[in-house]
């Protein structure tokens, strides 16, 4: 073998060398991921924060509203307790305003409670300083007005005459309840609600702010 022979095929292995190792790295960085089309995106999805934000104030518009529709679905402490005393009365209806008069009427043996056992109207809301009077009808035998307090502050005689009248002045706000004593069970009861709340809370305010202005005073001095 002559030196030019030689020189020929090594340059010949050199030259298949080389393309062997070209072909090998680009078998290397061939990703068949990249070629398929449907293959899923692995990168995360970052959550968006405006949506959650969004999310977030509607949970609390919702939350609101539900507070609002339970306290609107709350009843009156007094007129729940109305409705309880009212609970055998056929004739009662709610509390009637008469507020604005300096007296006002209430019929005695009116026709309800299975005959002439109601007091027509049964419950009224008056201003303090207003007189109710009760005048009989003379039907339904011998009725009576007596406030069912542990203390009364009114009580009628028990009378079957027609037009007798029996009154009296309600000049401190609160809830009275009164009842007809032979007919209790007939449920021939009344309320009179004296006062915007008919529970004093407007004469506790006033005496709160009374007691404010004593202590600016002190502190004044």
């Amino acid at each position: 073998m002559t030196d030019e022979h030689f020189r020929q095929r090594r340059r010949a292995i050199q030259t298949v060398g080389v393309v062997a190792i070209g072909a090998l790295a680009g078998c290397a960085d061939d990703d068949p991921d990249d070629d398929d089309p449907d293959a899923p995106d692995e990168t995360p999805e970052e959550p968006d924060d405006e949506e959650e934000e969004v999310d977030d104030e509607e949970e609390e518009v919702d939350d609101e509203e539900e507070d609002d529709e339970a306290e609107e679905e709350e009843p009156d402490d007094e007129e729940a307790d109305l409705d309880e005393w009212f609970a055998d009365d056929d004739t009662y209806d709610g509390v009637q305003d008469m507020t604005g008069e300096d007296e006002v009427e209430v019929l005695v043996g009116a026709e309800g409670n299975e005959g002439n056992n109601a007091y027509d109207p049964s419950a009224i809301e008056i201003d303090p300083g207003t007189t109710v009077i009760w005048e009989w009808t003379g039907e339904g035998g011998a009725h009576n007005v007596v406030d069912e307090a542990d203390d009364p502050e009114f009580e009628s005689e028990l009378v079957d005459e027609e037009g007798f009248t029996f009154e009296h002045t309600f000049d401190d706000e609160g809830t009275y309840r009164y009842v007809c004593e032979p007919h209790i069970a007939q449920g021939m009861v009344g309320a009179v609600v004296v006062g915007e709340n008919g529970n004093g809370e407007d004469e506790v305010d006033d005496e709160e702010e009374v007691d404010d202005e004593d202590e600016e005073e002190e502190d004044d001095e």
